[in-house]
């Protein structure tokens, strides 16, 4: 499966010049890791965050989203952010951030 690679240019140019950023292809897209730990990603469309089991609720709660299960297992911690509810960068970024402080508060791989 291909990705929105306009997503994925969107999502490096907000992390810019962040510290232990790295890119992986994974889970038929691409993930963007913060020393070691996936942050988001892009699969197809949308945007894989991860906000952790205790922020899956919130997280689902808020307009565009869909737990993330590509198995047919569903997985705790992880939402999909549809890509048309991306538009606004703002929100974007505050998505880019928040999985971006769940992965920073991980022990570094």
């Amino acid at each position: 499966m291909a990705y929105d690679e306009g997503l994925a240019q969107r999502i490096r140019e907000r992390l810019g010049a962040e510290t232990g950023v790295s890119e992986k292809k994974m889970f038929g897209g691409i993930a963007f890791l913060m020393h070691g730990n996936m942050a988001v990603g892009v699969s197809g469309e949308d945007l894989m965050v991860r906000v952790g089991p205790d922020g899956t609720d919130a997280a689902l709660a808020r307009p565009g989203t869909r737990i993330f299960d590509m198995t047919g297992r569903p997985m705790k911690g992880w939402i999909l952010v549809a890509g048309d509810s991306l538009a606004d960068d703002a929100v974007l970024g505050a998505w880019i951030d928040e999985g971006c402080a769940f992965a920073a508060g991980l022990p570094p791989k």
